[in-house]
């Protein structure tokens, strides 16, 4: 059970856990098929079977530094994060210029697009309707993590 001490948004809600692992020991082995999906004629290659994949091999680089949340925001729409999405986010990458973040800044929780703009970080919403998070040096930012995947029902 991990704490997401520091956050005031967090203070009134129970603990959350945060697995390291999607599933336990290869129990969920999925068929892969590495070909195209047809629309017409059927492919003579439809019988040949790829090897199982494992989603934690697909998703996870880092077993010990990652974990999964949920979302509950719009203001990642532009880069295709939409509400109640699944993140996997990797608390061991460092480099975060470019990257989607998950971020606690000044006590709350939010999800945006690190970028460094005239020397300084800024914190990027892809949709229109939010506005950039500019840094003073009053302001605290602890980053939790970086966004490797984001895993929605189609």
């Amino acid at each position: 059970m991990l704490w997401l001490a520091g956050c005031s948004h967090f203070r009134h809600f129970s603990p959350m856990t945060m697995p390291s692992k999607l599933v336990d020991n290869y129990t969920a082995l999925v068929f892969f098929y590495y070909i195209g999906i047809s629309a017409g004629f059927p492919s003579p290659a439809q019988d040949y079977e790829e090897p199982r994949l494992h989603l934690n091999d697909l998703l996870i680089k880092n077993t010990d530094t990652t974990f999964f949340a949920k979302t509950s925001v719009d203001s990642m729409i532009g880069a295709g994060i939409k509400d109640g999405d699944m993140f996997v986010v990797d608390r061991g990458l460092t480099n975060y210029k470019d990257k989607v973040i998950i971020a606690c800044v000044n006590g709350e929780f939010t999800v945006k697009r690190y970028k460094i703009e005239r020397g300084r970080p800024v914190l990027k919403p892809q949709n229109p309707k939010y506005s950039e998070i500019h840094f003073t040096v009053y302001d605290e930012i602890t980053v939790w993590g970086v966004v490797t995947s984001v895993i929605h029902p189609v």
